[in-house]
């Protein structure tokens, strides 16, 4: 069993059907998520360009928007394993991206309920 991966924002990244099918190197399920991206967001993709190993990767593939996501670029500017280990969390980014009560937000008020449970 895979040991379960949270992205800065909070998305599992473990759970992503994109990382499940990198991992398992299925090349049709990345195609058909990469076509479906590419008719949602008017972006041109190809099933390489939907592998990704996680967003918390310093090495090895992570789809294109991951060098451009401000959460990400922010979090690994300020040295933090997630938003939720941030003195400024939770910040207007993640309040755009992660609004209280979605799955992501849950998951890093969960991290950050047991950082504050240590100290």
């Amino acid at each position: 069993m895979t040991e379960r991966m949270v992205a800065y924002c909070g998305l599992v990244c473990t759970d992503c059907e994109a990382y499940e099918a990198t991992q398992a190197e299925d090349m049709e399920a990345l195609a058909r998520m990469a076509d479906q991206a590419s008719e949602q967001f008017g972006v041109e993709m190809t099933a390489a360009d939907a592998m990704c190993d996680g967003c918390l990767a310093t090495t090895g593939r992570r789809i294109p928007y991951c060098h451009e996501c401000a959460i990400r670029l922010c979090a690994v500017q300020r040295h933090v394993a997630s938003c939720a280990h941030c003195d400024d969390y939770p910040c207007e980014k993640i309040e755009a991206f992660s609004k209280p009560g979605s799955p992501r937000r849950a998951t890093l008020d969960e991290i950050q309920s047991s950082i504050e449970a240590r100290d």
